[in-house]
């Protein structure tokens, strides 16, 4: 089960750098678009933060979305690896797609739509699956019984 706890993990890695891809149309798109260039042009070293309120906000949404893909995901993927080294079971596997699901979708739509409701209800959903998989990790570990080691 090592090898399949870790691929949720390496799924939601690709769908970050997608994610990520997906920023550079949605920004360029909306510069381009832009008929009064002055603010962008004159501040040096501008970043992605200062086009919050230059462009319109759905063209700001991918951003936002990637932000929050290196966030609460960095605890998954720091229990996906606790798991798979302790031993992953097959509920273990099936939450951790569960969770790389829900936070896909929350994506998609928060990017797409953008409704908060429904984007806090998917962000409910996916840390609940996420505590679960927390305790779980506690549990194989804290509780392991040393005897069990392999000498």
């Amino acid at each position: 089960m090592q090898a399949q706890m870790l691929a949720p993990a390496a799924v939601l890695v690709v769908w970050t750098l997608i994610v990520l891809l997906w920023i550079i149309p949605s920004r360029f798109g909306a510069i381009a678009k832009l008929e009064d260039k002055s603010a962008l042009a004159a501040k040096q070293g501008a970043r992605g933060n200062d086009l919050e309120g230059v462009i319109p906000d759905k063209a700001n949404w991918p951003s936002h979305n990637h932000t929050h893909l290196h966030e609460q995901p960095t605890l998954f993927y720091a229990v996906s690896a606790i798991l798979a080294i302790v031993g992953a079971g097959a509920l273990d596997v099936t939450l951790a797609w569960v969770y790389v699901g829900l936070r896909i979708v929350h994506s998609l739509w928060q990017i797409l739509v953008n409704k908060v409701p429904v984007r806090f209800l998917l962000f409910l959903a996916s840390t609940t699956v996420l505590i679960v998989l927390a305790v779980r990790a506690v549990m194989a570990t804290a509780f392991a019984d040393p005897g069990m080691a392999p000498q």
